[in-house]
């Protein structure tokens, strides 16, 4: 299973209205370079995979790799606990294969520099071959869940 890493400059970023979590246009970009978590900010940060097969390098706006069914909402009236979820998310390799690569960083095209959220780590390489795809799962509890005390 995947793990989601917020990365730390969104913490600051969001509470600076740089982000609207629940309308902004999100993007998806892969990468086989660990993000570095405590100094990602923009989209430039990230060392995407090579374009090709069924993915396309986001160049700073009209991403390819667009998320739809973006949401943030409290899970209960009155938990306190606020998730960020969208749809899954397909990618299909067509005519080779896409890059190998271990990470799958979002973040938002609305935000004026393309600024960052976080990223997952599947803990190893991934490898999606001609034909075949490759499904983002956001799971149950979405992209990550924070719990105000």
């Amino acid at each position: 299973m995947a793990t989601f890493k917020l990365f730390h400059e969104w913490g600051g970023n969001v509470n600076k209205k740089v982000f609207n979590m629940n309308t902004d246009a999100m993007y998806i970009i892969l990468s086989n370079t660990a993000p570095t978590q405590s100094t990602g900010s923009v989209y430039t940060d990230i060392t995407q995979i090579a374009t090709g097969n069924g993915y396309t390098q986001f160049a700073g706006s009209a991403p390819t790799h667009a998320l739809a069914g973006v949401s943030l909402a409290e899970t209960g009236a009155g938990t306190g606990v606020w998730r960020f979820t969208s749809s899954d998310f397909v990618f299909t390799a067509s005519g080779g294969s896409i890059a190998t690569f271990r990470y799958i960083a979002i973040g938002s095209d609305t935000a004026a520099s393309n600024e960052l959220i976080g990223y997952l780590d599947y803990g190893s390489a991934v490898d999606v071959t001609t034909g075949n795809t490759f499904t983002v799962d956001v799971g149950a509890n979405g992209w990550y869940e924070l719990t105000i005390p």
